[in-house]
């Protein structure tokens, strides 16, 4: 299960990627926001990050306009790794390096045909699993 949450900037990002959801079977649920009316991006990103850390995701989709405060305000959560993407490649990387459970995007930054290949990306890749990986995500995971 996927969890998404936008504020008002990201909000019709987010209609495209579920588009993109629903016409490939994922399932997700939405925590909002629900229209283009101004809102508090932190509310958003601490709720889909509690669903995740809580097991009732398993991976998430952040949008706000730039995507860096949402993505800012999910890595305050222990056990978030929000990472913003703008390119395929950084998907990709950060799902096997890092194990990024989060995939931030900018509303105001990227356009829908390259987002849904960014989130096609970040959902369709593997963690790697090498130890090197491993040892970085323990020591990014304490202090």
């Amino acid at each position: 299960m996927i969890a998404l949450g936008c504020d008002h900037g990201g909000y019709e990002l987010k209609l495209e990627i579920k588009k993109y959801l629903d016409e490939k079977g994922i399932e997700y649920k939405d925590y909002g926001c629900d229209s283009l009316e101004s809102v508090d991006y932190p509310v958003y990103a601490k709720k889909v990050a509690h669903a995740i850390v809580d097991g009732e995701c398993e991976k998430g989709i952040l949008i706000c306009g730039t995507g860096i405060g949402i993505s800012i305000t999910a890595n305050k959560i222990k056990g978030i790794r929000a990472a913003l993407c703008t390119d395929c490649f950084s998907a990709e990387a950060t799902r096997l390096h890092n194990d990024a459970n989060v995939l931030a995007l900018g509303g105001r930054v990227v356009g829908p045909g390259l987002a849904v290949k960014i989130v096609d990306t970040f959902l369709n890749t593997p963690f790697s699993n090498d130890e090197r990986h491993i040892r970085r995500i323990n020591q990014m995971e304490t202090e």
